[in-house]
Protein backbone atom coordinates (compact mmCIF):
# COMPACT_ATOMS: atom_id res chain seq x y z
CA UNK A 1 0.00 0.00 0.00
CA UNK A 2 1.56 3.19 -0.57
CA UNK A 3 -0.15 6.48 1.50
CA UNK A 4 -0.29 9.30 -0.67
CA UNK A 5 -0.74 13.00 0.74
CA UNK A 6 -2.96 15.40 -1.64
CA UNK A 7 -3.16 19.07 -0.98
CA UNK A 8 -3.53 22.28 -2.37
CA UNK A 9 -4.86 25.90 -1.20
CA UNK A 10 -8.22 26.98 -1.64
CA UNK A 11 -9.37 27.50 -5.52
CA UNK A 12 -6.32 25.33 -6.59
CA UNK A 13 -8.83 22.47 -7.98
CA UNK A 14 -7.94 19.47 -5.82
CA UNK A 15 -10.94 17.88 -6.63
CA UNK A 16 -10.32 17.68 -10.18
CA UNK A 17 -6.86 15.91 -9.47
CA UNK A 18 -8.23 13.27 -6.49
CA UNK A 19 -11.61 12.74 -9.35
CA UNK A 20 -8.89 11.83 -11.28
CA UNK A 21 -6.62 9.65 -8.95
CA UNK A 22 -9.81 7.77 -8.24
CA UNK A 23 -10.82 7.00 -11.82
CA UNK A 24 -7.07 6.02 -11.98
CA UNK A 25 -7.78 3.29 -9.24
CA UNK A 26 -7.01 5.33 -6.11
CA UNK A 27 -8.72 4.86 -2.61
CA UNK A 28 -9.34 8.49 -1.63
CA UNK A 29 -9.61 9.24 1.95
CA UNK A 30 -10.92 12.83 2.22
CA UNK A 31 -10.66 15.14 5.50
CA UNK A 32 -13.49 17.20 4.41
CA UNK A 33 -15.63 14.81 3.34
CA UNK A 34 -14.98 12.83 6.64
CA UNK A 35 -15.34 16.09 8.85
CA UNK A 36 -18.87 16.74 7.73
CA UNK A 37 -19.79 13.17 8.40
CA UNK A 38 -18.05 12.77 12.01
CA UNK A 39 -20.53 15.58 12.67
CA UNK A 40 -23.73 14.30 11.19
CA UNK A 41 -27.07 14.39 13.70
CA UNK A 42 -26.81 11.74 16.13
CA UNK A 43 -23.12 11.60 16.34
CA UNK A 44 -20.61 11.90 19.22
CA UNK A 45 -19.04 14.29 17.32
CA UNK A 46 -21.93 16.66 17.17
CA UNK A 47 -22.98 16.08 20.53
CA UNK A 48 -19.45 17.36 21.90
CA UNK A 49 -19.94 20.58 19.82
CA UNK A 50 -22.59 21.47 21.57
CA UNK A 51 -21.72 20.99 24.96
CA UNK A 52 -19.09 22.99 24.25
CA UNK A 53 -20.72 25.62 22.44
CA UNK A 54 -24.70 25.27 23.14
CA UNK A 55 -27.18 24.68 21.02
CA UNK A 56 -27.04 28.01 19.28
CA UNK A 57 -24.69 26.14 16.29
CA UNK A 58 -27.85 24.16 15.48
CA UNK A 59 -30.24 25.14 12.99
CA UNK A 60 -33.66 24.09 12.84
CA UNK A 61 -32.74 20.69 11.93
CA UNK A 62 -30.94 19.85 14.79
CA UNK A 63 -27.49 19.86 12.36
CA UNK A 64 -24.73 22.30 12.57
CA UNK A 65 -25.23 25.64 11.37
CA UNK A 66 -21.80 25.93 10.22
CA UNK A 67 -21.95 29.58 9.76
CA UNK A 68 -22.73 30.09 13.25
CA UNK A 69 -20.26 27.45 15.12
CA UNK A 70 -17.50 30.06 12.36
CA UNK A 71 -19.19 32.95 13.78
CA UNK A 72 -17.88 31.77 17.42
CA UNK A 73 -14.63 30.17 16.48
CA UNK A 74 -12.99 32.52 13.74
CA UNK A 75 -12.44 35.05 16.18
CA UNK A 76 -11.74 33.14 19.37
CA UNK A 77 -8.46 31.20 18.95
CA UNK A 78 -9.20 29.19 22.43
CA UNK A 79 -12.62 28.06 20.87
CA UNK A 80 -11.22 26.59 17.78
CA UNK A 81 -8.41 24.90 19.76
CA UNK A 82 -11.84 23.21 21.21
CA UNK A 83 -13.00 22.54 18.10
CA UNK A 84 -10.22 20.81 16.25
CA UNK A 85 -10.04 18.80 19.55
CA UNK A 86 -13.09 17.79 19.63
CA UNK A 87 -12.73 16.93 15.33
CA UNK A 88 -9.61 16.05 14.29
CA UNK A 89 -8.90 12.84 16.67
CA UNK A 90 -12.63 11.75 14.94
CA UNK A 91 -11.53 12.63 11.76
CA UNK A 92 -7.81 10.59 12.35
CA UNK A 93 -9.83 7.55 13.69
CA UNK A 94 -12.30 6.91 10.60
CA UNK A 95 -9.28 7.89 7.91
CA UNK A 96 -7.43 5.32 9.84
CA UNK A 97 -10.43 2.99 10.06
CA UNK A 98 -10.82 3.76 6.04
CA UNK A 99 -7.02 3.33 4.94
CA UNK A 100 -7.16 -0.56 6.90
CA UNK A 101 -10.16 -1.36 4.58
CA UNK A 102 -7.96 -0.61 1.71
CA UNK A 103 -6.73 -3.41 -0.46
CA UNK A 104 -3.02 -4.20 0.01
CA UNK A 105 -2.14 -3.18 -3.61
CA UNK A 106 -3.76 0.21 -2.99
CA UNK A 107 -2.24 3.59 -3.48
CA UNK A 108 -4.17 5.41 -0.89
CA UNK A 109 -4.84 9.34 -1.52
CA UNK A 110 -5.48 11.05 1.44
CA UNK A 111 -7.42 14.70 0.56
CA UNK A 112 -6.07 16.92 3.03
CA UNK A 113 -6.40 20.51 2.62
CA UNK A 114 -4.37 21.87 5.66
CA UNK A 115 -1.78 19.38 5.68
CA UNK A 116 1.10 22.04 5.29
CA UNK A 117 -0.53 24.12 7.89
CA UNK A 118 -0.73 21.06 10.12
CA UNK A 119 3.00 19.86 9.82
CA UNK A 120 1.75 16.82 7.92
CA UNK A 121 4.01 16.04 4.96
CA UNK A 122 6.71 14.18 6.66
CA UNK A 123 4.04 11.42 7.86
CA UNK A 124 3.71 10.44 3.95
CA UNK A 125 5.38 8.66 1.56
CA UNK A 126 4.45 10.74 -0.86
CA UNK A 127 3.13 14.39 -0.83
CA UNK A 128 1.36 15.88 -3.93
CA UNK A 129 0.62 19.81 -3.71
CA UNK A 130 -1.74 20.98 -6.44
CA UNK A 131 -0.46 24.48 -7.21
CA UNK A 132 -1.98 27.57 -9.07
CA UNK A 133 -1.10 31.28 -8.90
CA UNK A 134 -2.68 32.67 -6.20
CA UNK A 135 -4.77 35.36 -8.74
CA UNK A 136 -5.94 32.64 -10.62
CA UNK A 137 -7.30 30.73 -7.35
CA UNK A 138 -8.88 34.01 -6.76
CA UNK A 139 -10.71 34.68 -9.78
CA UNK A 140 -11.89 30.78 -9.33
CA UNK A 141 -13.11 31.79 -6.16
CA UNK A 142 -15.03 34.73 -7.21
CA UNK A 143 -16.41 33.53 -10.71
CA UNK A 144 -17.66 30.15 -9.43
CA UNK A 145 -18.22 30.01 -5.46
CA UNK A 146 -19.66 33.41 -5.91
CA UNK A 147 -16.97 35.03 -2.94
CA UNK A 148 -16.38 38.59 -2.89
CA UNK A 149 -12.54 39.14 -4.35
CA UNK A 150 -11.85 40.34 -0.38
CA UNK A 151 -13.02 37.14 1.12
CA UNK A 152 -11.13 35.19 -1.46
CA UNK A 153 -7.91 37.31 -0.55
CA UNK A 154 -8.18 36.42 2.67
CA UNK A 155 -8.82 32.92 2.80
CA UNK A 156 -5.94 32.84 0.35
CA UNK A 157 -3.50 34.54 2.65
CA UNK A 158 -4.86 32.59 5.92
CA UNK A 159 -3.16 29.09 4.29
CA UNK A 160 0.41 28.59 3.76
CA UNK A 161 1.76 29.96 0.69
CA UNK A 162 3.22 28.79 -2.46
CA UNK A 163 6.31 28.78 -0.97
CA UNK A 164 5.38 26.57 1.80
CA UNK A 165 4.08 23.51 -0.36
CA UNK A 166 6.76 23.74 -2.48
CA UNK A 167 8.92 22.83 0.14
CA UNK A 168 6.63 20.15 1.45
CA UNK A 169 6.10 19.25 -2.23
CA UNK A 170 7.81 15.75 -3.40
CA UNK A 171 5.16 16.53 -6.46
CA UNK A 172 3.93 19.68 -7.65
CA UNK A 173 0.68 19.43 -10.31
CA UNK A 174 0.08 22.34 -12.15
CA UNK A 175 -3.73 22.78 -12.19
CA UNK A 176 -3.52 26.38 -13.77
CA UNK A 177 -4.26 25.43 -17.63
CA UNK A 178 -7.53 23.26 -18.63
CA UNK A 179 -9.13 20.43 -17.32
CA UNK A 180 -7.67 17.88 -19.43
CA UNK A 181 -4.10 18.95 -19.26
CA UNK A 182 -5.00 18.58 -15.74
CA UNK A 183 -6.05 14.97 -16.04
CA UNK A 184 -2.84 14.26 -18.72
CA UNK A 185 -0.58 15.13 -15.72
CA UNK A 186 -2.35 13.01 -13.26
CA UNK A 187 -1.86 10.14 -16.16
CA UNK A 188 1.86 10.70 -16.27
CA UNK A 189 2.40 10.65 -12.39
CA UNK A 190 0.41 7.57 -11.85
CA UNK A 191 2.16 5.77 -14.40
CA UNK A 192 5.30 7.10 -14.48
CA UNK A 193 5.59 7.46 -10.23
CA UNK A 194 2.76 6.26 -8.36
CA UNK A 195 2.29 2.73 -9.78
CA UNK A 196 5.46 1.97 -9.66
CA UNK A 197 6.29 3.24 -6.16
CA UNK A 198 3.37 1.19 -4.81
CA UNK A 199 4.74 -1.96 -6.77
CA UNK A 200 8.25 -1.58 -5.20
CA UNK A 201 6.42 -1.17 -1.64
CA UNK A 202 4.66 -3.94 -1.75
CA UNK A 203 7.40 -6.46 -2.93
CA UNK A 204 9.72 -4.73 -0.62
CA UNK A 205 12.64 -3.76 -3.51
CA UNK A 206 14.11 -0.79 -3.71
CA UNK A 207 13.60 1.82 -6.81
CA UNK A 208 16.41 0.77 -9.71
CA UNK A 209 19.31 3.18 -9.90
CA UNK A 210 19.78 2.62 -13.36
CA UNK A 211 23.68 2.87 -15.09
CA UNK A 212 26.55 5.12 -13.42
CA UNK A 213 25.19 8.50 -14.65
CA UNK A 214 26.71 11.56 -13.26
CA UNK A 215 25.12 15.20 -13.16
CA UNK A 216 26.38 18.83 -11.85
CA UNK A 217 25.48 19.82 -8.37
CA UNK A 218 21.93 20.97 -8.30
CA UNK A 219 20.89 23.52 -5.53
CA UNK A 220 17.60 21.92 -5.08
CA UNK A 221 19.62 18.64 -3.63
CA UNK A 222 19.61 20.69 -0.17
CA UNK A 223 15.83 21.21 0.13
CA UNK A 224 14.60 17.63 -1.26
CA UNK A 225 17.31 15.76 1.01
CA UNK A 226 15.92 18.10 3.93
CA UNK A 227 12.49 17.17 3.04
CA UNK A 228 13.26 13.22 3.39
CA UNK A 229 15.00 13.74 6.41
CA UNK A 230 12.20 14.88 8.08
CA UNK A 231 10.38 11.74 6.64
CA UNK A 232 12.84 9.59 8.21
CA UNK A 233 13.01 11.01 11.57
CA UNK A 234 9.75 10.84 11.82
CA UNK A 235 9.60 7.15 10.68
CA UNK A 236 12.68 6.63 13.36
CA UNK A 237 10.87 8.17 16.26
CA UNK A 238 12.64 8.14 19.70
CA UNK A 239 14.69 5.47 18.00
CA UNK A 240 16.70 8.32 15.95
CA UNK A 241 19.64 10.07 16.70
CA UNK A 242 19.42 12.59 13.98
CA UNK A 243 19.24 12.20 10.61
CA UNK A 244 22.20 14.16 7.75
CA UNK A 245 22.55 14.89 4.12
CA UNK A 246 25.97 13.16 3.08
CA UNK A 247 27.15 11.95 0.20
CA UNK A 248 28.05 14.01 -3.14
CA UNK A 249 24.74 15.36 -3.08
CA UNK A 250 25.37 16.82 0.24
CA UNK A 251 28.69 19.04 -1.60
CA UNK A 252 28.01 21.94 -3.60
CA UNK A 253 30.09 22.01 -6.51
CA UNK A 254 30.73 18.57 -6.71
CA UNK A 255 29.05 16.45 -9.67
CA UNK A 256 27.02 13.13 -8.38
CA UNK A 257 24.62 10.51 -8.99
CA UNK A 258 21.15 12.03 -8.40
CA UNK A 259 20.96 9.75 -5.50
CA UNK A 260 20.46 11.41 -2.07
CA UNK A 261 22.50 10.11 0.65
CA UNK A 262 21.07 10.03 4.20
CA UNK A 263 22.20 8.82 7.26
CA UNK A 264 20.34 7.73 10.22
CA UNK A 265 21.90 7.51 13.25
CA UNK A 266 20.93 5.08 16.13
CA UNK A 267 22.11 4.49 19.40
CA UNK A 268 22.57 0.61 19.04
CA UNK A 269 21.91 -1.98 16.48
CA UNK A 270 18.96 -3.00 18.32
CA UNK A 271 17.54 0.56 17.54
CA UNK A 272 18.08 0.15 14.04
CA UNK A 273 16.07 -3.37 14.08
CA UNK A 274 13.57 -1.51 15.99
CA UNK A 275 13.21 1.51 13.19
CA UNK A 276 13.44 -0.93 10.16
CA UNK A 277 9.52 -1.50 9.97
CA UNK A 278 9.11 2.04 9.63
CA UNK A 279 11.20 2.87 7.44
CA UNK A 280 10.01 0.61 5.20
CA UNK A 281 6.64 1.74 5.66
CA UNK A 282 8.18 5.52 4.92
CA UNK A 283 8.98 4.49 1.67
CA UNK A 284 12.37 2.81 2.22
CA UNK A 285 12.65 -1.28 1.74
CA UNK A 286 15.79 -2.59 3.21
CA UNK A 287 18.54 -3.09 0.44
CA UNK A 288 19.49 -6.27 1.31
CA UNK A 289 22.58 -6.43 -1.11
CA UNK A 290 24.06 -3.39 0.21
CA UNK A 291 27.45 -3.22 1.27
CA UNK A 292 29.00 -2.58 5.02
CA UNK A 293 32.00 -0.10 4.11
CA UNK A 294 33.02 0.50 7.72
CA UNK A 295 32.50 -0.68 10.82
CA UNK A 296 28.79 0.96 12.50
CA UNK A 297 26.79 0.79 9.36
CA UNK A 298 23.60 -1.39 10.36
CA UNK A 299 21.04 -1.56 7.59
CA UNK A 300 20.81 0.71 4.46
CA UNK A 301 17.46 1.54 2.93
CA UNK A 302 17.11 2.73 -0.08
CA UNK A 303 13.63 4.58 -2.02
CA UNK A 304 11.26 2.78 -3.44
CA UNK A 305 9.95 5.93 -5.26
CA UNK A 306 10.87 5.46 -8.96
CA UNK A 307 10.91 9.54 -8.78
CA UNK A 308 13.87 10.13 -6.40
CA UNK A 309 16.20 8.07 -5.81
CA UNK A 310 17.40 7.91 -1.98
CA UNK A 311 19.68 6.26 0.12
CA UNK A 312 18.99 5.59 3.79
CA UNK A 313 22.22 4.31 5.63
CA UNK A 314 21.52 3.36 9.55
CA UNK A 315 24.69 3.61 11.90
CA UNK A 316 25.68 3.70 15.44
CA UNK A 317 25.96 7.43 16.33
CA UNK A 318 29.74 7.99 17.11
CA UNK A 319 30.87 5.00 14.91
CA UNK A 320 33.50 5.12 12.76
CA UNK A 321 31.16 4.96 9.33
CA UNK A 322 29.02 7.29 10.78
CA UNK A 323 31.96 9.57 11.87
CA UNK A 324 33.58 8.94 8.38
CA UNK A 325 30.61 10.30 6.32
CA UNK A 326 30.21 13.37 7.75
CA UNK A 327 34.05 14.30 7.74
CA UNK A 328 34.72 13.33 4.19
CA UNK A 329 31.60 15.93 3.16
CA UNK A 330 32.80 18.03 5.27
CA UNK A 331 35.78 18.11 3.65
CA UNK A 332 35.20 17.91 0.32
CA UNK A 333 33.04 20.93 1.19
CA UNK A 334 35.81 23.02 2.60
CA UNK A 335 38.86 21.28 0.54
CA UNK A 336 38.83 22.38 -3.27
CA UNK A 337 41.73 20.45 -4.33
CA UNK A 338 40.24 17.04 -2.68
CA UNK A 339 36.09 18.11 -4.30
CA UNK A 340 38.63 18.15 -7.36
CA UNK A 341 40.67 14.92 -6.94
CA UNK A 342 37.58 13.35 -6.17
CA UNK A 343 35.33 14.41 -8.92
CA UNK A 344 37.93 13.46 -11.32
CA UNK A 345 37.64 9.75 -9.74
CA UNK A 346 34.24 9.87 -9.75
CA UNK A 347 34.26 10.78 -13.93
CA UNK A 348 36.79 7.72 -14.14
CA UNK A 349 34.42 5.60 -12.39
CA UNK A 350 31.44 6.42 -14.29
CA UNK A 351 33.05 6.33 -17.52
CA UNK A 352 34.54 2.77 -17.12
CA UNK A 353 31.30 1.95 -16.12
CA UNK A 354 28.75 3.62 -18.08
CA UNK A 355 27.51 0.58 -20.19
CA UNK A 356 26.45 -1.61 -16.92
CA UNK A 357 23.01 -1.89 -15.90
CA UNK A 358 23.33 -0.77 -12.27
CA UNK A 359 26.00 1.25 -10.19
CA UNK A 360 27.40 -1.68 -8.05
CA UNK A 361 30.97 -1.32 -9.48
CA UNK A 362 30.82 1.98 -10.20
CA UNK A 363 30.09 2.62 -5.92
CA UNK A 364 32.96 -0.07 -5.42
CA UNK A 365 35.39 2.01 -7.26
CA UNK A 366 34.13 5.25 -5.55
CA UNK A 367 34.66 3.46 -2.55
CA UNK A 368 38.66 3.35 -3.15
CA UNK A 369 39.05 6.79 -3.40
CA UNK A 370 36.66 7.43 0.11
CA UNK A 371 38.25 5.13 2.22
CA UNK A 372 41.78 6.52 1.83
CA UNK A 373 42.16 9.82 3.65
CA UNK A 374 44.79 10.87 1.58
CA UNK A 375 42.43 10.66 -1.44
Amino acid sequence: MLRTGLTGGIGAGKSTVATRLVERGAVLVDSDVIAREVVEPGTAGLAAIVEAFGRDVLDADGRLDRPALAAVVFSDAGARRTLDGIVHPLVRARSDELIAAAPADAIVVQDIPLLVEGGMAPAFPLVVVVGVDAEERVRRLVSARGMSEQDARARIAAQADDEQRRAAADVWLDNSGEPDDTRRRVDALWDGRLAGFEENLRTGRPAADGPPRLVEHDPDWAAQAHRLAERVAVAAGGSGRGVDHVGSTAVPGLPARDVLDLQLAVESPADAGAVTDALVAAGFPVDTAAPQETTGTVRVHRSADPGRAAVVAVRVHGSPAWRHAIELRDRLRSDATARAGYAAHKRAAAERHADEPDPTHYRAYTAEWRSDPNG
